[in-house]
């Protein structure tokens, strides 16, 4: 699942290009201009003010940004910053560890912050509130409660399932901000953006038909941009044209709209295998051999983002549009689509 082309999942090929074509200042950073603008708000009234950031928490589908604006955050408030996963932090002790090793107003950032097991969390709920370490030492009625006091640091939160935080959590953040997919125009100005970067020639006709099918995620429009240069190197003269971009994503299996072979997968199991739907998540991650929390966080964002698919309270139901983009033809009623709608 994670090595699809079109997956905001990070790829392993990712990581060394990410790292160089990752924004440093707001000022540079393209798209989420909600997101952006509060931000600069609430950095400059900090600056002012001399204090440290309200804990952030970042919430979208992977491949968005969150960590990129994390790192700009830091670099913004000109503070180090410490990153780290939920998963990475299995015992409270480690978080302890980190939190008495942070500076004043350092930025502390968990990704994937929906796994912290709920012990971890106990931690972190003193150390946002009160800035405070509560540990206990010695064990049964002979065990004392310490108190260490820690430096006003901010913590930045992302996740992929916001409805996963616990609401313990999710209320001691002092800010939340949901990132949403990019427009097709943001995506081609990112990508304009890398090209130059890594030297790669390109006419803006490719870039648009790279950004066309990006899903309206950066990481997976970067992706895109290389895979497209690998063959615009082989089969052509090395410059992105319309023409290379068009060829070469068709080799790539992603149609105009970006969907690849698995997104048609799960349409079309709808569509002949259930007759349109509704049909249970269940059912249609048995019918293709996947789970169905990839489904529900992987597949399902963008279909729903194109109006493809519907989520209904008896199951998942193809849209009209999801017909007509298969080229399958539409014989469900109005009248029938709206009583499973509604039902």
């Amino acid at each position: 699942m994670n090595e699809r082309v079109v997956s905001g999942q990070p790829h392993s090929e990712d990581e060394p290009n990410d790292r160089n074509l990752r924004p440093k200042r707001l000022e540079e950073y393209i798209g989420q201009g909600k997101v952006k603008n509060n931000l600069e708000i609430a950095i400059a009234a900090s600056k002012r003010r001399g204090e440290g950031l309200d804990h952030i928490l970042l919430y979208g589908p992977p491949g968005l940004g969150k960590t990129t604006l994390a790192n700009i955050v830091a670099s913004e408030m000109e503070v180090r910053i410490k990153t780290t996963s939920g998963p990475a932090i299995e015992r409270a002790g480690e978080l302890a560890a980190i939190l008495t090793s942070m500076k004043k107003d350092d930025i502390l950032f968990i990704d994937e912050v929906h796994r912290l097991n709920r012990a971890v969390e106990e931690v972190l709920y003193p150390a946002m509130e009160d800035f405070a370490l509560d540990i206990i030492i010695g064990k049964g009625p002979g065990a004392k409660s310490l108190r260490l006091k820690l430096p006003h640091f901010t913590f930045v939160g992302a996740t992929t399932r916001y409805a996963m935080v616990s609401a313990p959590l999710r209320n001691r953040f002092g800010s939340v901000y949901r990132l949403d997919f990019y427009s097709t125009n943001e995506i081609v100005e990112i990508v304009r953006r890398t090209a130059k970067i890594v030297g790669i020639e390109s006419e803006d006709l490719g870039l648009l038909e790279i950004a066309r099918r990006a899903r309206g995620t950066p990481r997976v429009a970067n992706r895109l941009l290389k895979r497209v240069r690998d063959f615009a190197e082989v089969k052509g003269d090395g410059i992105i044209s319309s023409r290379i971009a068009q060829e070469a994503l068709s080799q790539l299996e992603v149609d105009s709209l970006g969907l690849d072979e698995i997104d048609h997968r799960v349409l079309r199991t709808i569509i002949e295998n259930y007759e349109g739907g509704p049909v249970g998540l269940d059912t249609v991650a048995a019918s293709i051999s996947e789970e169905p929390d990839t489904i529900q966080d992987v597949y399902e964002p963008f279909l729903l983002q194109l109006g493809f698919l519907a989520r209904t309270s008896r199951g998942r139901l193809a849209t009209r549009g999801a017909y007509e983009h298969l080229g399958i033809p539409y014989t469900k009623g109005a009248s029938g689509t709206q009583e499973s709608l509604f039902d």
